[in-house]
Order: structure tokens, then sequence, then C-alpha cells
């Protein structure tokens, strides 16, 4: 029988895939301080040292990734190009929740799986809010100081968000700068992807049960013992 040899670089892929994901929820922690706390605070300043800290941690891993894999730069960064996107912007790891996902998986092999719409809708969902809340958080920093921009609280980047990720786009918020527009952008890309994901699952999980239900009939309908045929 053959058995599949795990490359290096696979099997640090592996070990690290959770305590990374533990650790972009501690810089999104620390982003989101260093972007609502007043300024010349102190928890700004130790919000701003958490996030220096765990991008370091997200380039290190990247760099060893690129070791480890004996590829060419270039040839790693074509192949890895969403993980090179994700290092220059860490508030984006949570797109990489369905290999999250595979790592606990894989250290929960004799936890019975749930079924296939609900894990999507799970993981998409989950995905989906930690998007936006990244997203809000970006747009905000990068609107606020603009005296012309809509957005001047994060009640306002929030709602522009919201408007982004369903395309509903009623055009009352709208960035005005260059990277507020960016982050609106990336939204429109990977979050129409994610919520789509997220309805069209729901969709086919309903229809799926709808028709588990007529496959089995309504009770009553079964003949009873002794009855005519």
């Amino acid at each position: 029988m053959h058995v599949a040899v795990e490359t290096p670089d696979v099997a640090w892929e592996r070990r690290t895939e959770i305590p990374l994901f533990y650790l972009s929820l501690v810089f999104l922690a620390g982003y989101a301080v260093r972007v609502l706390a007043h300024a010349h605070s102190l928890w700004r300043d130790i919000a701003a040292i958490i996030v220096a800290l765990t991008w370091t941690c997200f380039i290190v891993d990247y760099v060893v990734r690129l070791v480890l894999s004996r590829q060419r730069p270039l040839r790693f960064v074509r192949r890895h190009w969403l993980d090179t996107v994700i290092v220059i912007l860490p508030t984006l790891r949570a797109l990489r929740m369905v290999k999250v996902h595979d790592a606990v998986m894989a250290r929960r092999r004799d936890h019975p799986r749930r079924s296939l719409y609900p894990r999507v809708i799970t993981y998409a969902g989950l995905s989906s809010l930690l998007l936006g809340f990244s997203g809000s958080l970006g747009l905000y920093d990068s609107e606020r100081r603009n005296p012309q921009s809509p957005i001047q609280t994060f009640g306002d980047s929030v709602w522009c968000v919201v408007q982004t990720l369903t395309t509903v786009g009623y055009g009352d918020v709208a960035p005005v700068t260059v990277s507020g527009r960016l982050i609106a952008t990336t939204l429109m890309i990977f979050g129409l992807g994610l919520l789509g994901a997220v309805t069209g699952s729901f969709s086919s999980w309903l229809i799926q049960i709808f028709r588990r239900d007529d496959e089995e009939g309504p009770p009553g309908e079964e003949s009873s013992p002794g009855a005519p045929h």
C-alpha cells in the first residue's frame, strides 16, 4: 500500500495553521483597539506593539514555508498568491478558514463530521463576519482623517461595509480615499463570494430537507397491519 509522504512545508503548515489562526484573532483585536482607542492612550500603544509582533509572526511563517518548499520565490508567490496577499494584509486571514477547518478535522479524526451544507454555511458565514469586521476597521481608519469623507464614525464604516457585502449600494456612504476604495473593492471580490456560498448552501440545504420530507411522505399514509391492499 502506497503511503503519501508529507513534505516539510506541508507538515509545517499543518502544525502551525491553528496557532496562527488564534494569533490572527489576537492581531485583529489589537488592530481594533489601535483604530478605535483614543489617540495618545496607553491601550493604543500596547495594541500597536501587539499588531507589530503578530504581524512579524505571520512574516516569519511565510518565510519558513518558502524555505521549506525549496521553490524559487517567484514560483512560490504564484502558487501561493492568496497567502502572499494575507501576509501583506493580515486582516484578510479569515479567507484561510477552510484551511483552519481541515487542520481541526485532522486533529479530531474520531469526531463525527457534520453534513456538507451546515459546514459550508458555518465556515463561510464566520469568514464573512471576520472579513466584514476587518474591512470596517480598515475603512474607518482610512477615511476618518479626510474631512470630505462621509465615513467619520465606526458606525458609518460598518454601514458602508454591510452595503458593500450585500451589494445593496444605497450610495449614501461611500469611501473617497484610495486606500478606502481598495478595501471596498477587496470586500466586493471576496465578500460577495462568501455570502453567495452561505445563501446558496442554505437554499440547497432547505431543498434537500424538503425533498427528503416529500419522499418520506406525511405520517399516517402507510397501511396499518391487516388493512386490505
